[in-house]
């Protein structure tokens, strides 16, 4: 399967994208001074060809080895490959990538074909002192995909040669799958022998297996299916000091889980060879509906007694009174009479058989309603489904146009979800309102347990006018001080990376970070896996 590139300077297939409404432009300038228009100065972004990596630091004895492991023509320095396989996509790296910046760009890209490629790699960058950034879809918005290498030389290890469906046990219900298939690609093996992961976050189309285990990501039917790495009973990876093999059993009182050990460590670690995971029949239907109410608090109060008590559905969703307003649950209705409404509007989905739907519906309906909701039918769940992968879009869009806009996510229990949602939303707008951008902030709840959920926040404003990605850092710094200060986890399903490696460190404590750190210099005592990124570096003497 021949897999596409994203567009190198911003989200996906730039065929898909879409004009901002006039509604949108005249709403960013009235309301947030957002210069758009005649008023705005004009940005040049620079094609493809134009941009020019930094000169390669890999030697040629270097390209030699990696060749005799990888094969003639897996081994990539040209300009364009380097460029594509530069930082990932948040907008702080579209910023840079969009000014023509490949300073974090790779000294070669690496394609590996199998489990002892990857192995060899590793040994060999190990010996040889060049870093190694495993890379899938290249998603990531924590910066997780620029290394802190130094002086010495980095690859991109590009796994998407590894793209197969090794095997389906039905008797078990578990799959093997590679970590290069992207998302698509592996639903669509598994809906051929009539199974699914129902694993569908904003990144589907282009996000990969492996990522979703390295990031412990997590989709939109989370309520129904779980988070990805709840979904993982095994996998191995690959380490410069030798292999992993984990999980024999679904569970175990064998000692602590290494498993979750790999999980979420972002190649930090070792890199992802393989995955097994729990499949489920594909359902014979779904249906979506939208519930509206009141205020926040009440749907959140209403989601949390679904989540606790039942039914539980396979989508679950809360966007507040901004959100809501704006119409940000269905991107493609921005600016037009479907956007707006007050209160908040929750979306609710269920799958399986007509009889088990009408059921579920029926008794989420009666608890939802006896909390304060409004049933809105089937016509805001349905435009959701269907424009529920086009947010990203949306953020090029507004780029184009001189706005900002960025998400950052977290996660709380329950009892402190009231003030991190209040805290997290001043600590944006009194930075960016005091720095001369007012933001418009949006939120909404979108992955429930019974013991908590997350919140996902959107932020736009206008872009600082001398330097936005250093504007921005100010108001990012902010938030994630307020998350850790009220009880939140720095990261619900984005990663640690870069970004939030320091918060990182403070909220697993000094104990937690020295754990991390000789885990680290276990697996990787050269330093050379992603270096930079997940593990704080040791407190200066």
């Amino acid at each position: 399967m021949t897999i596409a590139d994203m567009l190198w300077s911003g989200w996906g297939d730039p065929a898909a994208a879409a004009p901002l409404p006039d509604a949108v432009t005249g709403l960013l300038r009235d309301l947030l001074g957002v210069r758009t228009g005649d008023a705005r100065p004009p940005v040049s972004r620079p094609a493809l060809e134009d941009v020019a990596p930094p000169p390669a630091r890999l030697d040629y004895d270097a390209f030699a080895a990696l060749t005799a492991i990888v094969g003639v023509g897996n081994v990539q320095t040209d300009a364009e490959a380097r460029v594509r396989h530069t930082r990932g996509k948040s907008t702080p790296d579209l910023l840079r990538m969009r000014a023509g910046d490949a300073a974090a760009a790779p000294d070669a890209v690496v394609l590996p074909g199998s489990h002892d490629e990857v192995s060899a790699v590793l040994r060999r960058c190990a010996e040889r002192g060049i870093a190694v950034v495993p890379f899938g879809g290249g998603t990531s918005v924590v910066g997780g995909l620029a290394p802190d290498a130094g002086e010495r030389p980095f690859v991109a290890l590009d796994l998407r040669r590894m793209d197969a469906l090794l095997d389906l046990d039905e008797e078990s219900r578990t799959a093997v799958l590679q970590p290069g298939l992207r998302a698509p690609a592996a639903e669509a093996l598994l809906r051929e022998r009539g199974y699914t992961l129902g694993h569908f976050p904003q990144s589907y189309e282009w996000a990969s297996i492996g990522g979703f285990a390295a990031a412990r990501s997590s989709g939109q039917a989370s309520a129904g299916y779980g988070r990805f790495d709840e979904m993982v009973v095994g996998l191995t990876a690959a380490t410069p000091q030798g292999d992993l093999d984990l999980g024999r059993a679904p569970r175990s009182a064998a000692g602590p889980d290494l498993r979750q050990l790999v999980l979420g460590s972002e190649g930090a670690f070792g890199v992802i060879t393989s995955v097994t995971v729990r499949v489920r029949p594909l359902p014979a239907g779904a249906a979506y509906e939208g519930w509206r109410f009141p205020t926040f608090a009440a749907g959140a109060a209403a989601l949390r007694r679904i989540a606790q008590d039942g039914p539980r559905p396979s989508v679950l969703r809360l966007s507040d009174e901004a959100e809501t307003a704006i119409g940000l649950a269905d991107p493609a209705a921005i600016g037009s009479a479907l956007a707006g409404g007050a209160g908040c509007l929750a979306v609710i989905g269920f799958e399986g058989t007509p009889e088990e739907i009408d059921a579920a519906r029926g008794l989420a309906a009666a608890r939802l309603a006896a909390a304060g909701g409004e049933p809105l039918g089937a016509e805001p769940g349905d435009r959701w489904e269907h424009g529920r992968f086009n947010a990203p879009y949306l953020r090029d869009a507004l780029l184009d146009v001189g706005a900002f806009v960025e998400t950052l996510e977290t996660a709380a229990f329950w009892s402190k979800i009231p003030a991190l949602y209040a805290a997290v939303r001043d600590a944006l707008t009194d930075t960016l309102g005091g720095a001369g951008t007012p933001p418009l902030v949006m939120c909404h709840i979108s992955h429930v347990y019974e013991t908590g959920a997350s919140l996902y926040f959107t932020v736009v404003s206008a872009q600082g006018a001398d330097d936005p990605v250093a504007h921005w850092a100010k108001a990012k710094h902010a938030a994630n001080d307020a998350i850790l200060a009220a009880g939140g986890t720095i990261s619900h399903h984005h990663g640690v990376g870069s970004d939030h490696r320091d918060w990182y460190a403070r909220e697993i404590g000094p104990l937690g970070a020295d754990v991390l750190r000789a885990v680290k210099d276990r697996l990787d005592p050269a330093g050379v896996l992603n270096p930079g990124i997940l593990v704080p570096p040791a407190p200066k003497e």
